[in-house]
């Protein structure tokens, strides 16, 4: 058990790794929550562990869960202890992480979260869905990412808040990633500044219209349902655009970062805008977009990205070729083939990629990451979703 503490509420809980767990009266969809990954965001664990003591277990169809994240992170207020855990979630760092004899704080937490993730999906009842729930160190409106998944996309679009997609492309190891990889529908919720009251309030609001839209509670089950999707929608500033990142600054080792004050998430840019200060060198933004995810804090690797709203064409299209499996053909062309055809993984060679624009590739649903000096390797989440489960849903 450790001491929790929230600046936004000025007091402390305590709190175990399974902050909750509610079994139904009947059958239904398994719905986990994370709060704290990283230890400095605790909304979410605030969030969860108001919403699970208010719920009766009475009117639950199904099983949910309240799971805190890295509890060391958490006691001390900081992000991590040693590694980041949201970046440990690669399955060739877990299994280097597992034939270790010497762990650091960071990684024992993995190995704790993967036994309850595994137990989790040996014990209980699909449809599953996996919801991760953080802050952000600047003001931002509420927001959701997924991996491009299309059972994530139609999921996520339930909410009043804009989604931006394609953020596992510039980051290793994600939690959702990994599960994301399991076939199930996985999402990361960012409910507001860290510190800020209204990242509570915004999570409480999200975990409710969770459960109702994942069908574990009735919406005459949850009495403000109707306040809450109003609030989700007046925080998001009737934002519903799907987003998508196109450039990431990544902080370098023994790199001085330092992001001007005053940018929000989603604020427009222009090209040529000044953001940061790079080792004493002004960093200008490559292109024209919204700033997303400013880093002010001083953990994280990522110092901020741009996204660009996609084209309402463009999702249907990709849509339609997912579904007609039209990446199927990929493998003919010279220069690809297939790391692993069951696990849509395939790789590129970088001569022939550059002849390929990266939006055909997203359009299919791949995103590239560079594996050698000479090759991309591409990820397809449309392969490994387990589509089926989820097929008979009411909002599928």
């Amino acid at each position: 058990m450790i001491d929790v503490y929230s600046k936004a509420l000025d007091y402390s809980i305590i709190i175990n790794r399974m902050l909750g767990k509610i079994e139904g009266v009947s059958s239904g969809p398994t719905v986990v929550f994370f709060g704290g990954i990283h230890g400095n965001e605790t909304s979410g664990v605030f969030a969860l562990t108001d919403v699970l003591k208010g719920i009766n277990p009475a009117y639950v169809k199904g099983t949910i869960y309240g799971i805190s994240g890295n509890l060391k992170a958490l006691k001390k207020h900081q992000r991590y202890i040693k590694e980041d855990l949201n970046r440990l979630w690669s399955k060739a760092h877990i299994q280097a992480i597992k034939s270790k004899t010497d762990l650091n704080a960071d990684e024992e937490e993995l190995l704790e979260l993967l036994d309850i993730l595994n137990t989790i999906l040996e014990t209980n009842q699909p449809p599953f869905y996996f919801i991760d729930l953080h802050t952000t160190s600047s003001k931002t409106r509420p927001f959701i990412t997924i991996n491009d998944a299309l059972i994530n996309r139609k999921f996520s679009k339930q909410f009043p808040v804009p989604i931006v997609l394609g953020i596992e492309e510039y980051l290793n190891g994600p939690l959702l990633s990994y599960i994301n990889q399991l076939g199930y529908v996985s999402l990361g919720f960012e409910s507001g500044q860290h510190d800020d009251l209204n990242a509570i309030t915004n999570s409480i609001a999200f975990v409710y219209l969770t459960l109702v839209y994942s069908g574990v509670l009735n919406e005459e089950a949850v009495i403000h349902f109707s306040r809450y999707h109003e609030l989700l929608k007046q925080q998001a500033n009737n934002t519903f655009d799907v987003f998508e990142v196109v450039h990431v600054h990544s902080i370098q080792k023994n790199e001085t970062f330092k992001m001007l004050n005053g940018f929000e998430s989603f604020e427009p840019i222009k090209k040529g805008t000044h953001l940061a200060i790079s080792d004493a060198d002004q960093i200008t933004s490559p292109c024209k977009g919204n700033i997303f995810m400013p880093l002010y804090q001083k953990r994280g690797a990522e110092g901020f990205f741009i996204i660009k709203p996609i084209k309402p064409f463009f999702l249907k299209l990709s849509r339609v070729l997912r579904r007609i499996k039209t990446d199927r053909f990929l493998a003919v062309l010279p220069g690809i083939s297939w790391i692993n055809k069951n696990e849509g993984v395939l790789q590129v060679n970088l001569t022939v990629a550059k002849f390929f624009a990266k939006a055909f590739f997203h359009l299919l649903g791949y995103r590239n990451k560079q594996i050698t000096s000479t090759h991309l390797r591409l990820n397809n989440r449309e392969r490994v979703a387990k589509t089926n489960i989820y097929k008979k849903q009411p909002w599928y």
